[in-house]
């Protein structure tokens, strides 16, 4: 009997012999403007193992526009992007928080999240349906990511020079959206989902953004919190990063992450093979830089033979996932996943 997307995916993370290979396609709304009949193709011929749930918090009274649309946006925590064109989120230029002193005037979102029994009622009983109705491999709807939502508070710059000197206020300050997060999954694994995922991006192109032992320091226990109540409650903990992160591989795989999407291509894999192959499920992904936008579809076929001489085993490990995004040839994005098709025959 065929397995079904969970069960692929579960034996995938498991090194349980999967009958094939999870598929991930990630899109932005770029590719829905752009391309939208090459994105119904690719969902139609390797339609992905994951999917989400029908629970939405309500909207926040702060929000205000579309994350995705020209113009600007704020989010549920009063942080304002701007964006420069359509299908692609923007950037925060004027930090919310200009004096780390001033840490206090911001009020996480709390009001998004169910407080009374009834309202987590109606969480857990959507969840449910929702995991019920669906074979797919589901992930929570929420995305804990509390080094970025700092940047976004209090700026890039300024969020650099503050882990420097936390006694200052950033500590105080990371701990608030620290707390915020964990009530958040709190909540989630609780539910009938398989999984929750959180993010931070963390490399830059050849290096970590902040010396490992200062992120081993302030951040790794951050991301050990939200594993730890993943595991207590028997759901498998995701987490995407960006960037040149090879240096805390370890860390995170002892943390508990179970399925970790980064930018292989800026890293060494033959080290990744020796120090992370057969310890923690590779989610992906293709380089965006350079390989995706390729007009050489053949540029994607020999990209995924390289990650698969170092990465694949066809007893898990590894997850067919890239993402379409600004720039990306559509193409080339077919040409990963057919040549991911052809890796795994037998």
């Amino acid at each position: 009997m065929p397995q079904t997307s969970r069960e692929i995916v579960n034996r995938c993370l498991t090194f349980q012999n999967p009958e094939r290979m999870p598929w991930h396609l990630w899109h932005l709304p770029w590719a829905e403007i752009h391309y939208p009949n090459d994105l119904q193709e690719l969902n139609e011929r390797f339609p992905s193992d994951f999917g989400g749930t029908d629970y939405f918090y309500p909207p926040s009274s702060k929000t205000k526009g579309d994350p995705h649309k020209k113009g600007f946006y704020m989010d549920e925590w009063g942080c304002v992007f701007h964006n420069i064109q359509n299908g692609i989120i923007g950037e925060v230029r004027d930090p919310l928080i200009k004096n780390i002193s001033e840490w206090k005037s911001v009020e996480p979102p709390y009001e998004q999240l169910p407080k009374s029994e009834t309202e987590k009622q109606k969480l857990y009983d959507t969840v449910k349906r929702s995991c019920e109705t669906s074979d797919k491999f589901i992930i929570a709807n929420i995305n804990p990511r509390p080094w970025e939502r700092y940047q976004f508070l209090r700026g890039s710059e300024n969020a650099m020079l503050d882990i420097m000197m936390p006694e200052l206020g950033g500590a105080d300050l990371l701990k608030m959206i620290h707390e915020f997060y964990l009530r958040e999954i709190e909540l989630w694994v609780k539910s009938d989902v398989d999984a929750i995922s959180f993010m931070d991006d963390w490399g830059a192109q050849n290096q970590l953004l902040i010396p490992p032992d200062l992120w081993r320091a302030m951040f790794k226990p951050l991301y050990k919190d939200y594993c730890d109540l993943a595991k207590a409650h028997g759901k498998f903990a995701f987490m995407h990063s960006d960037g040149y992160i090879q240096d805390i591989y370890p860390d995170l795989i002892e943390v508990g992450v179970d399925a970790l999407n980064s930018q292989l291509f800026v890293m060494d894999m033959e080290h990744l093979a020796k120090t992370a192959k057969g310890k923690i499920t590779f989610w992906g992904e293709i380089d965006r830089q350079h390989i995706l936008p390729s007009k050489i579809p053949d540029d994607g076929r020999k990209a995924v033979r390289n990650v698969a001489q170092h990465l694949y085993d066809p007893s898990g490990g590894i997850i067919a996932q890239l993402e379409f995004g600004a720039g990306a040839n559509p193409e080339t994005v077919l040409a990963v996943f057919e040549e991911w098709e052809i890796i795994q025959q037998p």
